[in-house]
């Protein structure tokens, strides 16, 4: 992979799962489920796989903290008195 592909593919892929995991957490009301999920098929991919190489675990690991801060974010939004979160 070329660093130009790494530069857009890592805040893409923080991006995209911060989305999803926001939406999961407004529709499922749970704060950490797409950490969890996003773990386990972390580890899926890394088992079928065999293992990942160096820029792929980047990319794997931009996506897994886009998840955290989704669930961050819910969770501040809760204690700041936002009833939807």
């Amino acid at each position: 992979m070329s660093l130009p592909q790494l530069i857009v593919s890592v805040p893409l892929f923080f991006v995209l799962f911060f989305g999803i995991g926001f939406i999961l957490n407004m529709i499922l009301k749970t704060t950490w489920f797409p950490v969890i999920a996003y773990t386990g098929l972390l580890i899926f991919f890394i088992v079928s796989k065999g293992g990942l190489m160096i820029v792929d675990m980047i990319i794997m690991f931009s996506g897994l903290a886009g998840a955290f801060v989704s669930g961050w974010a819910i969770k501040t939004l809760r204690v700041k008195g936002y009833r939807m979160f």
